[in-house]
C-alpha cells in the first residue's frame, strides 16, 4: 500500500496501525494538501465485518465535535471500501494512566462531554478504552474508532445476546448480552478513569469467562486502597459510574462531567467566595450535588444513597455511622450537603453540628432524624441546621427540602413546621419555655435517680427550696409526684434522654 494513490486522490505514507479486520495510514490528500488517516477494510472479511465498517462510516458522519475524530470521506478501491478520517497525532490514553487528579478531572470531563454530544445524537460508542481515545499535544481529547457504534435506526449485525467489545471494559448489560444505551459507555468510561486513578484495571483475569463474571458480580477495589490521598469525592463519582445496575449510575454523560469537575472544587474561604457559592448553588442546579450521610443504621444509609443516585444529579460522597467520624469526613470532604441524624454512639449529631457550622460553614445541613420532641427541633435549628425532617417523610418531601436548602430556604418537614406554625415549641404559645432552666435542671436529676438531698446539693439549693420549685414543676405539668413528672417532661421532649444518661453516669 505504501506509495498507492487511492481514487487518484489519497496517497499512502505509512502503516500507523492495523487489526483483525483493517488497517490504518497516514496519507495526504492531494485535493486538499493536508494529512488524513486512511482506514482500509482488509480483503477477505466477513460480510457482518463489513456492515459493521460501513455502519461506522454511518455514524462518525453524524457526528461533529472537536473531541471525536472527524469523517473526510467514504470511498472504495478495488472492492475494498476505506474511510478518510482526521490523522490526529498524539498519544493514546493509555499513557495517562495513571496520572494525578486534576489531569484525570480534565480528560475525563472532555470524554465524557464528547459522548454525551455522541448520545444525543442518538450514538452509542460500546467499545471507549484507551486505545480508542488520543490526548492531542496541547491536550484535547480525541475519540477514535466508532467500529462497534450504534444508533438507534442501526439494524444488528451481531446475534441477539452476542457479547461484542473489549472485555476488561464491557459493561454488566454487555458482558451479559443484553439491550444497551448511553449509560454503557459511562460504565466504560468508568473503568478507564479507574485505571488512570490507580495504574490498573478494576477487574482482571487471563480467563475471559472469569473476568465477565467479575464485570457482573463484582465490586471494585476502593481507589484509596491503592492510591493514599485519593480525594474522597473523586472516588465516590468514579465508583458511582461504575455501578452494576444502569439506573444507580449517572443516566447522562454529561452529568458524569459535571461531577468529575465539582469533585475537585475548592472549598470558598473568604466571605465573598462563600457567598459566591451560595449564589451559584441557588440558581445553577444542573451539576451534581455532592451528599454525606451521617446515621448509625447501615442498612438506612444505603437505602438513602440508593435512592439519592436514582433521583437526579445526587452522588453520595461519604457516609459516617458516628459522630466523630462524621465531623472527621465532613472536614475532609467538604460536601455541598450533610443529612445528618440526631442520635449516634459516642458524639450526637446535636454535639457535631455547631462545630459544623463553625468549621465548614459552606455545608448544608439538614437533620434526619426519628426525634419529633421539641427540645431537639429547637437545638438543631439553634445550632445551624438548615432544615429538620423526620424520616417517616416520603422521598419526595425529602427530595423537596434537600432542593429548598440548596437554594437558600429554611426547610422544617411534615410534622415539625405544624409545631412551629402552632406556637408550641418548647411547650407553650409564642416560644416560651413550660419550664425555666432551674426546673429544668432539676427535673433532669429527677430522671437520672437523683434523690432529694443530692439534687439539693448538685443545684446549691436548700431541702424547702427544691420541695417548693418541685411542686412548681408537677403543677406545670400536670403530674401527681416526682416521678411522673420526669417521665411527662421526657414524653414532651423538654428534657431528652441523653443529658439525663449523662448526669446517670455521676450516679
Amino acid at each position: 500500500m505504501i506509495g498507492r494513490k487511492l481514487r487518484n486522490r489519497y496517497t499512502i505514507h505509512q502503516l500507523i496501525g492495523e487489526g483483525s479486520t483493517a488497517a490504518v495510514y497516514r496519507a495526504t490528500d492531494e485535493r486538499l494538501g493536508r494529512t488524513v488517516a486512511v482506514k482500509m477494510l482488509l480483503p477477505n472479511v466477513r460480510d457482518t465485518t463489513r456492515k459493521r465498517f460501513i455502519q461506522e462510516a454511518n455514524a462518525a458522519a453524524q457526528l461533529n465535535h472537536p473531541n471525536i475524530m472527524a469523517l473526510y470521506d467514504v470511498e472504495e478501491e478495488g472492492e475494498r471500501p476505506f474511510l478518510v478520517v482526521e490523522y490526529v497525532e498524539g498519544d493514546a490514553l493509555s499513557k495517562f494512566v495513571p496520572c494525578d487528579p486534576p489531569t484525570l478531572v480534565r480528560l475525563g470531563a472532555q470524554i465524557a462531554r464528547a459522548l454525551h454530544y455522541a448520545h444525543e445524537k442518538g450514538i452509542v460508542h460500546r467499545d471507549i478504552k484507551p486505545a480508542n481515545i488520543k490526548v492531542t499535544p496541547d491536550g484535547q481529547i480525541k475519540i477514535m474508532d466508532m467500529g462497534l457504534a450504534i444508533t438507534k435506526d442501526t439494524q444488528r449485525v451481531t446475534a441477539h445476546g452476542m457479547v461484542i467489545g473489549t472485555p476488561a471494559y464491557l459493561s454488566p448489560e454487555q458482558a451479559q448480552g443484553q439491550a444497551l444505551d448511553a449509560r454503557t459507555d459511562i460504565y466504560s468510561l468508568g473503568i478507564c478513569l479507574y485505571e488512570m486513578a490507580t495504574g490498573k484495571l478494576p477487574f482482571n483475569s487471563d480467563d475471559i469467562a472469569s473476568l465477565l463474571l467479575q464485570q457482573v458480580k463484582s465490586a471494585p477495589p476502593p481507589i484509596n486502597q491503592s492510591v493514599s490521598k485519593f480525594p474522597p469525592a473523586l472516588e465516590a463519582v468514579i465508583l458511582k459510574s461504575l455501578e452494576k445496575q444502569p439506573p444507580r449510575r449517572y443516566q447522562t454523560a454529561a452529568q458524569l462531567a459535571e461531577a468529575l469537575e465539582s469533585a475537585l472544587e475548592e472549598a470558598p474561604t473568604s466571605p465573598e467566595a462563600q457567598r459566591s457559592t451560595r449564589v451559584s448553588s441557588s440558581t445553577d442546579r444542573t451539576r451534581t450535588l455532592r451528599i454525606m450521610l451521617a446515621d448509625d443504621h447501615t442498612l438506612l444509609r444505603q437505602t438513602l444513597a440508593s435512592m439519592l443516585e436514582t433521583s437526579g444529579n445526587y452522588v453520595v460522597v461519604a457516609q459516617a455511622g458516628s459522630g466523630e467520624t462524621a465531623l472527621e469526613k465532613v472536614l475532609a470532604v467538604q460536601p455541598d450537603l450533610l443529612l445528618l441524624d440526631l442520635n449516634m454512639p459516642g458524639k450526637s449529631g446535636l454535639d457535631i453540628l455547631p462545630d459544623i457550622r463553625r468549621l465548614a460553614p459552606q455545608v448544608k445541613v439538614i437533620v434526619l432524624t426519628g426525634r419529633e420532641e421539641d427540645v431537639y427541633i429547637v437545638r438543631a435549628l439553634r445550632s445551624g441546621a438548615h432544615g429538620y425532617v423526620l424520616k417517616s417523610a416520603e422521598q419526595d418531601e425529602l427530595l423537596g427540602a434537600v432542593e429548598k436548602v440548596m437554594s437558600g430556604q429554611l426547610v422544617l418537614g411534615r410534622g415539625v413546621a405544624e409545631k412551629v406554625v402552632s406556637g408550641l415549641m418548647g411547650g407553650a404559645a409564642g416560644g416560651k419555655p413550660l419550664l425555666n432552666e432551674q426546673e429544668t435542671r432539676l427535673i433532669q436529676r429527677v430522671a437520672a435517680g437523683f434523690d432529694n438531698e443530692a439534687i439539693a446539693q448538685d443545684l446549691g439549693m436548700s431541702l424547702t427550696e427544691l420541695i417548693e420549685v418541685m411542686a412548681h414543676v408537677m403543677d406545670k405539668l400536670n403530674a401527681k409526684d416526682r416521678h411522673s413528672a420526669a417521665l411527662r417532661a421526657l414524653r414532651l421532649g423538654l428534657i431528652v434522654i441523653e443529658d439525663v444518661h449523662g448526669l446517670s453516669g455521676e450516679l
